[in-house]
């Protein structure tokens, strides 16, 4: 008979190396940014960028088969990958990579989901579990912005690179708004629960 892991628990510790991955890939931010925006210097942007891309699954990897997850880390990786979403976006909308609704659509899908957790903490709730589907759209997106740039930077590239990047981009999107869904709907469960529990002590007392 086949037995379940346990589930690994969270420490406190912060110098991890998983940690310190994640650190490197916030460092990586403002030197993509500066890349981007300032001498355009695309190819070397494209490097940053997928380098950041790789080492979303590389810090999570080194976290379970070494056993150090830590609750900092669990942090530092959704907030690494909404810095580098949110300043690719910025970057590519500017320098006209790909056009405003799409980097709208994306924003809108977090500012949704940020007012839906501020009527959660406003009820005693933090954020729900992240789904797998959440975390399998952000992944794809951040393969998707790579070579969406490659394409843009080597013209030669750009017959194969832009329908791979502009795939990845729609398959993204789509997993992203439906994992919005899904938050909505465990968050509206928990509301839901939280007014039921209410009504039965407001009965009982």
């Amino acid at each position: 008979m086949s037995q379940h892991a346990a589930p690994v628990a969270a420490s406190n510790r912060i110098w991890t190396l998983p940690n310190v991955i994640s650190f490197v890939r916030l460092l990586g931010v403002p030197l993509f940014l500066y890349l981007l925006l300032g001498p355009e210097h695309d190819v070397a942007a494209v490097v940053v960028l997928a380098l950041g891309g790789t080492t979303d699954w590389v810090d999570g990897y080194v976290a379970r088969r070494m056993n150090s997850v830590s609750r900092l880390g669990e942090l530092l990786d959704p907030f690494a990958d909404r810095l580098y979403i949110l300043a690719t976006l910025t970057g590519f909308t500017v320098r006209e990579i790909i056009p405003w609704w799409l980097a709208g659509a994306l924003l809108l899908r977090e500012a949704v989901l940020a007012v839906a957790l501020l009527v959660l903490r406003r009820h005693g709730y933090g954020p729900p579990p992240v789904h797998y589907v959440g975390k399998t759209g952000t992944f794809v997106l951040l393969g998707a912005f790579p070579v969406l740039l490659l394409a843009a930077a080597v013209p030669a590239t750009e017959a194969v690179a832009a329908p791979i990047g502009w795939g990845l981009a729609w398959w993204a999107l789509g997993l992203y708004w439906a994992a919005a869904v899904l938050y909505l709907a465990q968050a509206r469960a928990m509301l839901r629960a939280d007014r039921a529990a209410e009504r039965r002590e407001a009965v009982a007392g």
